[in-house]
């Protein structure tokens, strides 16, 4: 079963060469701009080849399904979502410091995903698809993971267990919680986000 998923849903081959690499970019950047454009359910394989510039056969060359693409796609953006998530904790230098850190967390993912539509359908493709929703559990766990090892040597040991499992439930639940803000007029938007500030600082302070 796992093998089962695991073949659907990654490349078919991972790009060596210059020339590969920059083949691979173009599928990957022709279908992030068709989902922001008409929504990922009207993407095609066929489309994405033509636009790319080049045959469909080319883009199954690397890519077993549209699955597999968006499975890179979503790793991309995992990437990069590390690399701005690490540059935040890493101010982290006291307890004092770790509630601002969450906010500043919050904030930076949710305008980031507002800012791009693609990311919107690119992360309600992810949630839809069962074979992708592995991912999703995943980077939460991976991001989890490290908010924890910068926070919790300066817990109580006997409050790091439970402490990693609250960090857990708010970076899942952040991503229905900015999903939902961004389906909402602005108003009711902006409070949908307020409200869960406001549940995460509470969480927070019982181990702060």
């Amino acid at each position: 079963m796992t093998q089962t998923r695991r073949t659907a849903t990654e490349p078919r081959r991972r790009p060596k060469q210059e020339r590969s690499r920059e083949r691979i970019d173009a599928i990957l950047a022709t279908t992030m701009r068709l989902i922001g454009e008409k929504g990922i359910d009207a993407v095609t394989m066929k489309e994405v080849g033509a636009l790319a510039g080049g045959p469909i056969a080319t883009v199954y060359h690397y890519f077993p399904s549209k699955s597999a693409i968006l499975a890179m796609l979503y790793e991309r953006f995992s990437e990069e979502s590390r690399a701005r998530f690490g540059a935040i904790i890493a101010r982290i230098a006291r307890l004092d410091d770790v509630t601002a850190a969450a906010d500043q967390l919050l904030d930076d993912y949710h305008a980031r995903v507002a800012a791009d539509p693609a990311i919107q359908d690119l992360q309600n493709a992810i949630q839809a698809d069962k074979a992708l929703q592995h991912l999703d559990i995943a980077e939460t766990r991976q991001q989890a993971k490290m908010f924890c090892d910068k926070v919790g040597p300066m817990l109580q040991a006997e409050q790091r267990e439970a402490f990693g499992r609250v960090v857990f439930l708010i970076f899942q639940l952040a991503g229905s919680v900015v999903r939902l803000a961004l389906a909402q007029d602005e108003a009711e938007g902006r409070r949908t986000i307020e409200d869960y500030r406001s549940i995460i600082h509470t969480q927070l302070k019982l181990f702060l």
